[in-house]
């Protein structure tokens, strides 16, 4: 493959395992969270050697430079040869609010533990 040609940027994300699937690589890229080069992209869109792509998956900035063109699903550590990824470290797990739950079976919140919890919250009562 010549370094001229290019990939569709839905089978190339999906190739180095950053979507499960194609078409959610796909549906992806139509609601506008993939960027090549700083541009808006569809999923057709031809990707080639040295693009930058951004994208949001599960909630995170995701920023990798297409290193390798393949048209095929591969292994995880092929796929990893693929790209160079740029990406913001996660937040680490303490960073990450708990949220807090209730006890199984304890019922609904009384009117008394809702309140208390509006105001841990934030919200006003007026």
């Amino acid at each position: 493959m010549s370094e001229s040609s290019g990939v569709r940027l839905d089978s190339w994300v999906w190739s180095v395992r950053l979507f499960k699937t194609r078409s959610a690589a796909a549906a992806a890229c139509r609601s506008g969270h993939v960027r090549v080069n700083g541009v808006s992209a569809k999923p057709a869109q031809l990707v080639r050697v040295d693009d930058e792509i951004r994208m949001r998956v599960g909630g995170r900035e995701r920023i990798v430079v297409v290193a390798r063109l393949i048209r095929k699903r591969v292994g995880a550590a092929e796929a990893a040869l693929c790209l160079i990824d740029k990406s913001p470290p996660p937040p680490a797990r303490e960073a990450l609010l708990a949220v807090p739950q209730r006890d199984r079976g304890t019922g609904r919140p009384t009117k008394r533990e809702r309140r208390e919890l509006n105001r841990l919250r934030g919200f006003n009562e007026d």
